[in-house]
């Protein structure tokens, strides 16, 4: 029995050395250690042989099955090596020096609209930042004036993580970092905080015409002394008014949200039906586009900023809806289809 052992060894190495692709190594693989392979074949053969043997040549066999599969581990990446770098030698050769060709492809039409309103906002002395996407529920929150069991916490249906973050539902997410980023400079050298931050948002929600489960926001926020609601129409109202390049009919309704009292929804008429009601707008004339409102004082004092001294205002500015009006675009589903057809008319109109 032990040539029998050494002899299937011998044969193991050989084959091995002679495979080169993946299909024949999972075959070898299964004539050795299979249920019907020749190591499982050896153990069945262990009745034939006495008591004392047994156990020695029990531990023979599976030092055998040990060092096959070992083998056939470690031939299988060597396989896989060799198939990405014939992979990467079949890739077309190009010339990383030469000019872009700028004619091809075009840029998202939510790109498009981030981009101008951050030339807009830098244009009135804001600030751009980035964020995280992935969240603490504190930054997303607790920190936002919605303590744990709120029945705020309903109005979005949140993706959380095994590890207790979650997919940030707002780009509010982002206040008290930025509130603790620029307070020292309000408060010892008078600096207001002017600062707007774009980014993708997530949401468990059924998708239709106007409500997709990934949607781009753009916050922004100021704070100063004696900052009024006045401060904010105005700065929404000259936004808009650049983007679309005539003045836009805008109104302001009562709106509950937790980080801003008084709270407000700032709607502009549809410009996809001009009014008269759509899919799009839910058949009303009017398309939600900005939530907005003056910052909560317990929001301004868990970013360190003395509510009793300073005052501001914050928006979420919905980016996605922004780029429906702007481009005519009826169903949002079709901003994150990848449809070249839908998307490749866009051309960067700055």
């Amino acid at each position: 029995m032990d040539n029998k052992i050494l002899e299937l060894k011998d044969e193991i190495e050989k084959r091995l050395a002679k495979i080169s692709d993946l299909a024949d190594l999972d075959n070898a693989r299964i004539s050795y250690l299979g249920k019907k392979g020749s190591i499982t074949a050896l153990l069945k053969g262990m009745k034939d042989l006495a008591a004392d043997q047994k156990k020695a040549f029990g531990a023979d066999v599976n030092q055998l099955k040990t060092f096959a599969a070992e083998r056939i581990e470690q031939k299988n990446k060597e396989l896989k090596e060799k198939q990405i770098e014939m992979e990467i030698k079949a890739m077309p050769k190009f010339d990383i020096s030469s000019p872009a060709n700028l004619d091809t492809g075009s840029y998202h039409p939510i790109t498009l609209v981030q981009r101008q309103c951050e030339t807009i906002f830098k244009s009135m002395g804001f600030n751009v930042e980035d964020y995280a996407e992935v969240v603490t529920d504190y930054e997303c929150f607790e920190s936002l004036n919605i303590p744990k069991h709120h029945p705020a916490r309903d109005m979005q249906d949140t993706y959380y993580l095994e590890n207790g973050q979650l997919l940030k539902s707002q780009t509010s997410a982002a206040q008290n970092a930025i509130l603790r980023k620029y307070g020292p400079a309000l408060i010892n050298d008078g600096v207001p905080i002017k600062a707007i931050f774009p980014g993708r948002c997530f949401r468990n929600e059924a998708t239709d015409a106007c409500h997709e489960n990934t949607f781009f926001q753009m916050e922004g926020v100021m704070v100063d002394k004696d900052i009024s609601i006045s401060n904010l129409i105005y700065f929404m109202k000259t936004m808009l008014s650049e983007v679309f390049q005539k003045d836009i009919k805008v109104r302001l309704r009562p709106g509950f949200f937790p980080f801003v009292e008084p709270g407000f929804e700032l709607d502009i008429s549809c410009l996809i039906c001009g009014g008269t009601g759509c899919p799009s707008c839910k058949h009303s004339g009017w398309l939600e586009l900005c939530p907005c409102g003056m910052i909560h004082p317990n929001v301004l004092r868990e970013g360190g900023i003395d509510p009793d001294q300073y005052t501001g205002f914050a928006f979420g500015l919905g980016l996605t809806r922004l780029a429906m009006m702007k481009y005519g675009i009826k169903d949002i589903r079709d901003l994150n289809s990848g449809s070249l057809k839908s998307l490749s008319q866009f051309t960067d109109d700055e």
